[in-house]
């Protein structure tokens, strides 16, 4: 009877375990990993990308829940490696979502005129993010942080949001616009006080600051692709077409992967 108990023991797990690729493939597919993958592709791209509005609510949403569980939690008698647990998730998902939010803010405040007079960067800035490029202080009330949020997790998700734009308030557009030419174009002579080029001869607006989009970043490919036109390199070799192995890493030109890290075919580290 012991050795049929077992038996049926043994069938019951193996039917609960999942294999390693089906595991890793489910856990890929989590909030908080898609949420690790947006911000490293945020972090090593040269440009700003599309704002993740769908994915960064459904984080709020989570966190509030967590941080609710971890209150719940704490006030009774309940294991302290758990409580444990749960507080190391909360504060790794925090993480995430402050560090993602600060390097999207960095890269506005950088590039701010630019991305204001080239619409295909405008679009993928949330409202809430466009209102603060123009210049507007609405930002404090970022999306976020729903008004349903505890105030506890509420703070602590808009604390590096706040103090980043007490700094940054006055280098939004508008503002740094008013700001330069009141003190310092205004006392050079008229062909030298634009904001946005060298002197009045000068044809393109060469003195906003671009992103650099051939810049050399490490990538790795989700599936085999194939007919990748290199935008680097010898002009002879530019016409040849590259292929990318799935889980191989590559360290390639920004410029010829924009378009697959865009569609989400490739994935920055």
């Amino acid at each position: 009877m012991a050795s049929k108990s077992n038996t049926v023991e043994e069938e019951e797990e193996e039917e609960l375990t999942l294999p390693t690729d089906e595991y890793e493939a489910l856990i890929s597919t989590t909030d908080v990993e898609l949420l690790k993958r947006a911000w490293r592709n945020e972090k090593s791209a040269p440009e700003i990308l599309r704002f993740e509005s769908d994915l960064i609510n459904r984080v709020t949403e989570q966190i509030q829940l967590m941080e609710e569980t971890v209150e719940e939690n704490s006030t009774d008698d309940a294991d302290p490696l758990s409580l444990s647990l749960y507080q190391m998730d909360l504060d790794r998902t925090l993480f995430l979502l402050r560090s993602y939010l600060r390097v999207r803010i960095q890269k506005i405040e950088k590039y701010m005129f630019h991305i204001r007079k080239t619409e295909e960067l405008w679009t993928r800035l949330s409202k809430e993010e466009k209102k603060f490029t123009r210049g507007k202080g609405y930002l404090l009330q970022f999306s976020v942080a729903p008004p349903k949020m505890c105030f506890q997790c509420k703070h602590k998700i808009m604390l590096v949001v706040v103090l980043s734009l007490f700094f940054l308030c006055c280098r939004c557009t508008d503002d740094l616009k008013k700001h330069v030419e009141e003190n310092v174009l205004s006392r050079l002579p008229e062909n030298y006080q634009s904001v946005l080029k060298q002197s009045v001869i000068s044809e393109e607006d060469d003195m906003v600051p671009e992103p650099q989009l051939d810049t050399f970043v490490l990538c790795r490919s989700k599936e085999y692709l194939t007919g990748i036109q290199l935008e680097d390199g010898p002009v002879d070799d530019r016409s040849k077409l590259f292929e990318m192995e799935p889980g191989v890493l590559y360290f390639i030109c920004y410029k010829s992967i924009k378009a697959l890290v865009e569609s989400g075919k490739i994935d920055l580290l």
